[in-house]
């Protein structure tokens, strides 16, 4: 044979292809560094979530917890209670017994009573409706709001009086005290303390 090998005896030369150890070795070290820089990127996200060791991530991931805290409450209203508030009963109509009457359930709901009769000039058969509350211009935010919630849509109006007092002064169109029920749910409201405020700021 003419060719590059030659045959002697009985035995032939194997035809291998040429071994691929250079690709092996080249898959397997891109394997691990696949494999490396995939841990690498796990704990870098680690450290972005946690803060790391670094002060000044870990201070601002505190101090953005600290401004989605809830602001302190509403403060609660102070308003006199009806045991500290002394009120007049006036009849401005022409049916008798009303400012008794009125001045009698007043006292039971533990409120103060001072006179009680009918109506000045002024206001003797003008009244057209439910009620007039009566009292200083200091009152107007403090105990005339609690007396307005024994005579529901009774108008409030100040005069010159210095004292603290009030006046309810019985119209035509009474026909009684708000129900208890009402007018204590009404009065606990008048103190409740607003809902509290929230700061939402993103980080």
């Amino acid at each position: 044979m003419g060719g590059q090998y030659r045959i002697t005896g009985d035995k032939y030369p194997r035809m291998r292809p040429p071994r691929r150890r250079g690709r092996l070795v080249a898959a397997a070290v891109a394997s691990v560094a696949v494999l490396g820089l995939i841990g690498w990127g796990t704990l870098q996200l680690i450290d972005v979530f946690d803060g790391g060791d670094n002060p000044t991530v870990a201070g601002h991931a505190a101090d953005c917890r600290t401004k989605a805290e809830p602001a302190p409450a509403a403060q609660v209203k102070v308003l006199p209670k009806p045991g500290r508030i002394t009120v007049n009963v006036f009849n401005a109509t022409k049916r008798t017994g009303l400012a008794k009457k009125t001045a009698d359930e007043l006292r039971k709901r533990g409120f103060r009573i001072g006179s009680v009769g009918n109506a000045a000039k002024d206001y003797d058969q003008k009244v057209k409706g439910t009620g007039l509350l009566l009292g200083s211009p200091a009152a107007q935010d403090s105990s005339l709001r609690v007396l307005g919630t024994q005579l529901a849509g009774a108008p409030v109006r100040a005069d010159g009086r210095k004292g603290a007092d009030l006046d309810l002064i019985i119209g035509d169109g009474f026909k009684g005290l708000t129900r208890q029920a009402a007018a204590d749910q009404a009065l606990t409201s008048l103190t409740a303390p607003g809902q509290p405020a929230v700061t939402k700021k993103g980080c």
